[in-house]
C-alpha cells in the first residue's frame, strides 16, 4: 500500500478524506504517487503472462499439440479478461472517487453493484463456455486434430474457473480502489508460485496423483488461483470496508452506483477488446507473407508485453489518482495526465532504443532461422515510433477513465483502428514495401490516436487549470 508520504490527498490510502483536507500535489508528488501505484500494478500484469508462460514450459514435454492447446486456451483467456474488466475498472474508478471526496458510506454500495455484475456475466461465461467449449474450440482450432481434443479437455476445467478468475479481478479492482496495489500483486505472486509447483504434480502425476495431461495443467492454475482467491477475501475482510457506521448515510444506491461502474468500465472493455480484435487482424495480414514474418510478428509482440505493461500500469495508477482528487475536489488532470505521459513515454523511449539496437539478437535468443531474426529486427525498428507514441495513449487514457471520460478510450481506438487496418492492407501490398506495411501502418495508426487522445485532452482539460490545486502548483 502507498505510504502515507507518497500518497498525497490523504493520510492513508483507504481513510475517510474530506475535500479540504487534500495536500497540495506537484510534478514531483504527482511522479512519486504514480510510481508507487504503478509498480506493483506492472509486476501484478505481469505475472498474468508468467502464469500462461509457466503452463505451456510445464505441458511442452507432452508435444506440440499440448503445447498449441495451451496456447490457443490462455489466448481466449486474455479475450474474456475484457470482460470482466468493465468490473473491475469501474470498481476501481468509483471507491477511488468516493474515498477522494470523503464518501465512505459509498464503497459498500460499489461493492454490491460489482458484486452483482459478477454474478450476472460469470454464469454466462462460467457454465455457457463449459457447454459450448467444443463448438468454441471448434472456432478456435478449426477441424479435428489432437490440438482440438486437447483444447476441449483444458476447457472443460478452464471455463468453470472463470469464476475464480472473474472474482480476482473484482477483488483487484476493490483493492486498487482505496489506493492498495500491493495486495493484488501479492496475490498474483502467489497464485503463481502455487502453479510452477501444483503443474508438474497434476499434468505428470506423482505418488498417488494421476496423470492428467493437459487437464492438469488446467487444474493447477484453477486450484492456484483459488487459494490466492481466499488469500484476497481474507484480506478484503480486514479491510472492513463495509464498516461506515461512523460514515454519513450513503445518498447512493446499488442500481446507480451499477451504471457507473457500467458507463466507466465498458468503454475499457471495448477498449480492451478491440485492440485484442486489431492484433488479431494483424495476424491474418502477416501471414501472407510466410512463416518468418510471422514467427517474427508472434515473438516481436510477445516481446512488446514487457512494455506496453508499464503503460497499462501507468493508466492505472493514472486513473485512480484521478478520480481520488477528483473526488476531493481538486482540478489536478492536467498534470496527472502531463506527468503519466512522461513516465510512460520514458519507458517507451528506452525499452524502444533498446529493442531497436538489440533486436537481431533479442530475434536469436528465440529463433535461429535467418529469415525470422532478419524480418525481427526490421520489425523492432519500426516499432520504435509506434512505442513513443502508444506511451501517450495509454498515459493520457488514465486521465480519461479517472476524470469520467472513459468513452474516449473506445473512440481513440477506433479511430486507429480505421486507419490502421485498411494502410495495414494497402501498403503491404506495395511490391517495395511487403510486409514492412504491416509494421509502418501500426506507426501510423497509432499516430491518428496520439493525435484524438491529445485534441480530446486539451478539450476535456484546458491548460492552466492546475492553478486550481492546491498550492498553486503547476
Amino acid at each position: 500500500m502507498p505510504s502515507e508520504r507518497s500518497w498525497p490527498l490523504s493520510t492513508a490510502p483507504d481513510t475517510r478524506i474530506a475535500p479540504g483536507e487534500a495536500a497540495p500535489l506537484t510534478p514531483a508528488t504527482t511522479r512519486r504517487t504514480l510510481l508507487d501505484l504503478g509498480v506493483p500494478i506492472y509486476l501484478e500484469l505481469l505475472s498474468g503472462v508468467i502464469a500462461g508462460i509457466i503452463d505451456t514450459v510445464w505441458v511442452a514435454r507432452l508435444g506440440e499439440a499440448a503445447v498449441g492447446a495451451v496456447a490457443v486456451a490462455t489466448t481466449l483467456e486474455n479475450v474474456l479478461l475484457g470482460v470482466i474488466l468493465m468490473a473491475n475498472v469501474g470498481a476501481t474508478v468509483l471507491i477511488a472517487d468516493a474515498l477522494g471526496g470523503g464518501r465512505r458510506a459509498e464503497v459498500p454500495v460499489v461493492m454490491r453493484a460489482v458484486r452483482v455484475l459478477w454474478l450476472v456475466i460469470t454464469p454466462i461465461v462460467a457454465v455457457g463456455g463449459f457447454v459450448l467449449r467444443e463448438p468454441i474450440a471448434h472456432l478456435l482450432v478449426g477441424g479435428e486434430s489432437e490440438v482440438l481434443r486437447l483444447t476441449v479437455e483444458f476447457f472443460a476445467i478452464a471455463f468453470p474457473g472463470m469464476a475464480v478468475f472473474f472474482a480476482q479481478n473484482v477483488i483487484d479492482g476493490i483493492f486498487k480502489g482505496t489506493g492498495d496495489t500491493r495486495t493484488p500483486m501479492r496475490t498474483a505472486i502467489l497464485a503463481n508460485v502455487l502453479i510452477l509447483v501444483l503443474d508438474p504434480l497434476l499434468i505428470y502425476g506423482v505418488g498417488p496423483l494421476p496423470h492428467m495431461g493437459v487437464q492438469g495443467a488446467a487444474l493447477g492454475m484453477l486450484i492456484g488461483r483459488a487459494i490466492a482467491l481466499c488469500v484476497s477475501l481474507t484480506l478484503l475482510r480486514r479491510k472492513r470496508l463495509t464498516d461506515v457506521t461512523d460514515a454519513p448515510p450513503a445518498l447512493l444506491r446499488w442500481p446507480t452506483a451499477l451504471r457507473g461502474v457500467l458507463n466507466t468500465g465498458l468503454p475499457a472493455s471495448g477498449d480492451f477488446v478491440l485492440r485484442m480484435g486489431i492484433s488479431a487482424v494483424l495476424v491474418g495480414v502477416v501471414a501472407r507473407f510466410g512463416e518468418d514474418p510471422l514467427a517474427a510478428y508472434g515473438i516481436g509482440i510477445k516481446t512488446l508485453f514487457f512494455v506496453t505493461m508499464a503503460f497499462y500500469a501507468v493508466r492505472q495508477a493514472s486513473s485512480i489518482l484521478t478520480a481520488r482528487a477528483r473526488g476531493a475536489g481538486q482540478t489536478a488532470e492536467v498534470m496527472i495526465g502531463r506527468q503519466s505521459i512522461l513516465l510512460a513515454t520514458l519507458v517507451g523511449a528506452t525499452a524502444g532504443l533498446l529493442l531497436a539496437v538489440g533486436g537481431r539478437a533479442l530475434m536469436g535468443l528465440f529463433s535461429d532461422s535467418p529469415g525470422v531474426v532478419d524480418s525481427g529486427a526490421v520489425l523492432l525498428v519500426y516499432l520504435f515510433p509506434y512505442l513513443l507514441l502508444l506511451a501517450g495513449v495509454v498515459g493520457l487514457g488514465g486521465v480519461f477513465t479517472g476524470g469520467g471520460r472513459a468513452q474516449s478510450l473506445f473512440w481513440v481506438t477506433l479511430v486507429g483502428a480505421v486507419v490502421q487496418l485498411p494502410l495495414a492492407f494497402g501498403l503491404s501490398a506495395i511490391p517495395a514495401l511487403g510486409v514492412e506495411g504491416v509494421w509502418l501502418s501500426m506507426s501510423i495508426g497509432v499516430a491518428a490516436q496520439y493525435a484524438l487522445s491529445y485534441v480530446l485532452f486539451r478539450r476535456y482539460f484546458p491548460a492552466g487549470t492546475e492553478r486550481d490545486l492546491p498550492g498553486g502548483a503547476t
